[in-house]
């Protein structure tokens, strides 16, 4: 049986074995070099957060956005007049990726498109010699997600996932102190993402602009069945299954990827889901109200279960994330650890025990730099993650989320999809890096 850690080596290798191709070596970029950057989706959240975040560093770092790819003419029209704003100079306006690549005046790309694109959308990336910010989740689909990670470790590189918890100083001091030994073993995790909004995910406004002549459809459904144009699907993406698994790809992905990077645990051993549309019957194909529970560890690494819970009808959106030992807890809420629910005396001596409490420790004092809370990660922390990248593209080291990251929450997610849509549990075979249901592999 060949584990995943087997099977990214056995990637790696082939990577090394590699000779990169005339036009890599053409990309390697000096440290006086300005990297020039190609925009794939002029999305929402690109508009929102992701230009504020490189127009943060960009000056300092030698960066420049030279062109955008929409397969829209409203958002490619609009992503180049607000591109050309910003940047003090013409951009180049691209039908489709491919004309995109096709001008070989880019290092760089960043990747906001819908949700089951993005694996697809990174192939591309690298494949055309550049190094990308890709946004989460990173695949939604397992076939879609080894493809991704053979392509970009073949490539060599430098692959950021938007999992930009991992650049939150409060998140990195929440990960020294369980990897140190100091919280005990991790017994259970509580993971919440609570809304009340019935506009979340809708764009009635812009749904009502889309006409079918005025975008590609065929492009935009890319590996995905054939289904006939509908704006809705081309907008509300994330209503929408198989073009988005919903909350699990959206939220849980943030969340269950801290899960992995505090314990070293690569993805869940099972997953079981219950749930549906309980409030919001628009239409929609993919649940407003969820509860999935992971079984993690077992072996040599200690098991504990995990609870993802999310509801779309009642919610001020304060995510919560609690971890658990025998000896308290770690709240990334209020970025406390703190004695709470530990083993006290009096319980510990009815069973002959030592009393198992930990110290009251603040994350904010230990980290580099005070983090309110964690929330979604904040423009702060999207900021950290976008110069993260940056910087690793000039050094060439790692960033902070690489696609290994990527490559784990995406097995999370497609798991807990799995079950969503099967009412099954579903399991992880390492052998052959598939979601299993019943004992077959789980087609969307």
């Amino acid at each position: 049986m060949i584990s995943r850690r087997a099977f990214i080596q056995k990637s790696a290798f082939a990577a090394g074995a590699m000779a990169f191709s005339a036009s890599s070596y053409a990309r390697i970029i000096g440290a006086n070099d300005r990297v020039r950057v190609g925009v794939v989706g002029f999305s929402d959240r690109f508009r929102g957060s992701l230009l504020p975040a490189f127009g943060y560093h960009f000056k300092e770092l030698n960066f420049d956005i030279v062109a955008v790819s929409d397969i829209w003419n409203k958002r490619r029209n609009e992503g180049q007049a607000v591109l050309k704003e910003k940047m003090g100079h013409e951009i180049r306006a691209c039908v489709n990726n491919e004309a995109l690549y096709a001008g070989k005046d880019i290092d760089a790309v960043i990747i906001s498109t819908a949700d089951f694109q993005h694996a697809r959308h990174t192939i591309e990336a690298v494949t055309a010699g550049c190094d990308s910010y890709t946004e989460k989740p990173f695949a939604e689909t397992m076939e879609d997600n080894r493809a991704a990670l053979k392509a970009v470790k073949e490539s060599g590189k430098i692959v950021q996932v938007g999992s930009q918890r991992r650049s939150g100083p409060n998140y990195h001091a929440a990960a020294e102190f369980i990897q140190s030994g100091k919280f005990g073993p991790i017994t259970m995790v509580e993971l919440t993402w609570n809304v009340n909004q019935p506009g979340r995910w809708r764009r009635p406004d812009l749904v009502a602009q889309l006409q079918e002549k005025d975008t590609d459809w065929k492009r935009f459904l890319l590996n995905r069945p054939w289904e006939e144009f509908d704006p809705r699907k081309y907008c509300e993406f994330r209503l929408f299954w198989p073009f988005s698994s919903g909350m699990p790809g959206q939220w849980m992905s943030h969340q269950i990827d801290t899960v992995h990077w505090f314990s070293k645990l690569q993805h869940p051993t099972s997953v079981v889901a219950n749930g549906g549309v309980y409030v919001w019957k628009d239409g929609r194909r993919n649940w407003d109200t969820m509860t999935a529970v992971f079984e993690y560890g077992g072996g040599p690494a200690p098991a504990f279960q995990v609870t993802f819970a999310s509801r779309m009808h009642n919610g001020d959106e304060n995510p919560a994330e609690i971890y658990y030992s025998n000896g308290g807890e770690l709240n990334l809420i209020t970025n406390k650890v703190s004695a709470r629910g530990g083993l006290t005396a009096g319980f510990a001596r009815a069973m002959n025990m030592e009393p198992n409490l930990l110290p009251d420790v603040n994350l904010t004092d230990i980290a580099v730099k005070t983090e309110a809370s964690a929330n979604t990660g904040g423009d702060v922390t999207t900021s950290n993650h976008m110069r993260n990248w940056m910087e690793c593209v000039r050094s060439r080291k790692q960033p902070n989320a690489p696609v290994e990251a990527g490559y784990s929450h995406s097995i999370a997610t497609i798991m807990t999809n799995a079950a969503v849509r099967s009412g099954s549990k579903a399991t992880f075979d390492e052998s052959t890096q598939e979601v299993m249901v019943g004992g077959k592999v789980f087609q969307y």
